[in-house]
């Protein structure tokens, strides 16, 4: 059995990953901030255009492109996996105060008991807000918020292929 020692990887804000989403096409993630709200995790943004896996795109083009989710995670440890690469940086991160988090107690559940698909108990924050704020109902501009949790590194890789995660997370509508 070999070991494998792990890469020793630091990342600051502003540094872009490629994201492999299947064998020809990768997307692109930015870490943008990090959220004393949530555990002082790593925000990123993950762009919506896809590319070839043997494209190279310049970093100023990436990020001019549409966000496709906003998440928490540990960058390094996506890197540390090979799930994704660090390809560059840019200043640029947008403007963080307009994201939007929202999360919910009613994740989760006992065995045997069917989970919550639906949640009126919702509460949102922004990156950097000292404390939650519960709104019970998403409306307005709160039913743009991504979901808040911190998400482990396959689930940002199914977050950039476009899929829901996590599964079984409950839907305010």
């Amino acid at each position: 059995l070999k070991i494998k020692k792990a890469k020793r990887v630091l990342t600051k804000i502003g540094d872009i990953f490629s994201i492999p989403i299947n064998k020809k096409e990768k997307r692109y993630m930015q870490l943008i901030a990090f959220d004393l709200t949530q555990l002082n995790s790593d925000v990123v943004r993950i762009f919506e255009k896809k590319y070839a896996i043997e494209d190279n795109p310049d970093m100023e083009s990436i990020i001019e492109d549409n966000v496709l989710v906003c998440a928490h995670c540990v960058t390094k440890f996506g890197v540390q996996r090979d799930l994704w690469e660090k390809v560059g940086k840019s200043p640029d991160v947008g403007n963080i105060r307009e994201i939007i988090f929202k999360g919910t107690s009613d994740y989760g559940h006992k065995q045997g008991e069917e989970p919550i698909k639906l949640s009126y108990n919702w509460h949102i924050w922004r990156i950097g807000d000292e404390n939650f704020t519960n709104v019970r109902n998403l409306e307005d501009e709160n039913r743009k918020a991504y979901v808040g949790l911190v998400i482990n590194p396959l689930g940002i890789v199914e977050l950039a292929k476009g899929n829901k995660y996590p599964l079984n997370y409950p839907a305010f509508e």
